[in-house]
């Protein structure tokens, strides 16, 4: 594997690889987020199975969010600490996709089998769960923190986004139309088959994944790809000195949580209302699904490709930001002043008219918007990490990546309770909205608000960020070719 690599090794300290290298660790990422889709559904196993209200589902969602950015900073210390045999980064990839095959499991198919108790049942789902999230945490962390490592080239480092823009789009498009056939067999969201076949799906694809990406990131996980060349103490107090003095990484911290606060907001109660309860018909949701996907997952893979690897990472984040802002605008009007119940043509399929043209058509081209600020927020925390370098000397990829996650979850944390408030404040305190739940125009507005408006917000605070946000395609240049003569100094 050693001959596989050295041949990328360019001048002034930059370092490439072999692109399907990239493309096999973006899986990485898609390994947590099959996790992650599949606990978009636990709120209906909360509120069907062990008894709680709908807006204590959402705001236990909520809590073990917040407890999953609490952990992030100690793991992200302990990953800066190693360096083993198996590498830095590996060791966590392994180990956090086995406990959350294990508690995930434990999660959908012991819980219910407990004794009917509210309160015996929800404890026991918060305990598994707390546990759940140390390992979703432990992999997660990877995916940031070996981006020092892949590569350090400032046109290569941009590609990553591309794949993960490409798996990404796949993994929400393919599950959404899963979930649905899944959620059709079963008879509902809510039973006991629907979280078993979902859990078997899941398990299998996210251990696969990260197979494949610990293949892929074997060669450059060793100490002379993520070395500064001498030795950093490293101290709890230097969390708050990153956090406080890298104003790069507080922007992308704006940026990033009220991005994911926004998109974390549209769970599957949200999209349910759109299309069964708006739209008149569940199933429009997995078709239309199916037909933009594609398109999408291209125009954001020729977005980012043009726009992140000329341009620079920031400029393409802003281009992104802008574009998203227009054309979620644009759906939030069209879903508020036009007729969804057109695209319904009362048997289950899809009608064509105006309505559902313009929703197709907008809907690709805001994917492929949302594709690029969405996306790039992964390379854009390395290039963080290479500017703490830059600016102290010290390497700590583990520490950049898990603060960037600590603020992000917390923030974000409070999307599932946003919704499930809104829900509350419009009757829906004890229950979920469902297929069978009739419309009213309450219903209507809060679920625009959700899938698109939301968004927008999120997008505004992109804008303010990235003026403030210093790391121009020029200045990563700059700081690369002082990391070279750091190492290079330590070499003598």
């Amino acid at each position: 594997m050693k001959g596989d690599i050295s041949k990328y090794q360019g001048e002034n300290g930059i370092h490439r690889v072999p692109l399907w290298r990239i493309g096999g660790f973006a899986l990485n990422n898609t390994a947590t987020n099959l996790y992650l889709f599949l606990m978009n559904y636990v709120a209906y196993y909360l509120v069907g199975f062990v008894g709680v209200l709908m807006v204590t589902a959402s705001s236990f969602s909520m809590f073990m969010r917040i407890w999953d950015g609490v952990t992030d900073p100690f793991i992200g210390f302990v990953v800066d600490k190693t360096n083993g045999k198996f590498g830095k980064n590996r060791p966590f990839m392994v180990i956090g996709n086995a406990i959350l095959l294990v508690t995930s499991f434990v999660l959908f198919h012991v819980t219910h089998k407990l004794p009917e108790n509210t309160a015996v049942r929800f404890g026991f789902f918060i305990v598994v769960a707390a546990v759940y999230y140390v390992g979703y945490t432990f992999q997660c962390v990877v995916t940031k923190s070996a981006q020092t490592c892949l590569t350090n080239d400032p046109k290569q480092r941009p590609l990553f986004t591309c794949f993960d823009a490409v798996y990404n789009t796949a993994l929400f498009s393919g599950f959404a139309i899963i979930g649905a056939k899944l959620s059709t067999a079963a008879g509902g969201y809510g039973t006991v088959e629907f979280f078993h076949n979902m859990w078997v799906i899941v398990a299998i694809a996210s251990a696969c994944c990260t197979a494949i990406a610990v293949i892929s990131i074997a060669p450059k996980d060793r100490s002379e790809f993520f070395g500064t060349g001498k030795p950093v103490k490293l101290g709890l107090k230097d969390y708050w000195d990153t956090l406080k003095n890298n104003r790069a990484i507080q922007m992308l911290v704006i940026s990033a949580s009220s991005d994911k606060l926004a998109s974390s907001a549209k769970t599957s109660v949200v999209t349910t209302i759109m299309f069964a309860i708006v739209a008149g018909e569940n199933a429009l949701s997995g078709i239309l699904t199916g037909m933009t996907s594609i398109p999408v997952m291209i125009l954001s893979v020729l977005c980012i490709g043009t726009l992140a690897t000329r341009l620079g990472q920031r400029k393409a984040m802003l281009i992104g930001s802008i574009g998203g802002i227009i054309f979620n605008g644009l759906l939030a009007v069209l879903w508020l002043f036009g007729n969804p119940a057109s695209m319904n043509n009362g048997a289950g399929g899809l009608h064509w008219g105006f309505f559902a043209v313009a929703h197709i058509v907008l809907t690709i081209i805001t994917g492929g918007f949302q594709g690029v600020s969405g996306n790039i927020v992964i390379p854009m925390t390395a290039d963080c990490a290479d500017y703490e370098v830059y600016r102290t000397g010290r390497y700590v990829p583990g520490m950049m990546g898990t603060l960037f996650s600590f603020v992000d979850k917390i923030i974000s944390s409070l999307a599932p309770m946003i919704a499930g408030l809104m829900l509350a404040g419009i009757g829906f305190v004890d229950t979920v909205p469902d297929i069978s739940t009739p419309y009213s125009t309450s219903l209507h507005y809060v679920g625009v608000f959700l899938t698109y408006g939301i968004v927008i917000i999120g997008l505004l605070f992109n804008l303010v960020a990235l003026k403030f946000y210093p790391l121009t395609k020029e200045k990563m240049e700059e700081i690369q070719e002082k990391i070279a003569a750091i190492k290079a100094g330590a070499a003598q």
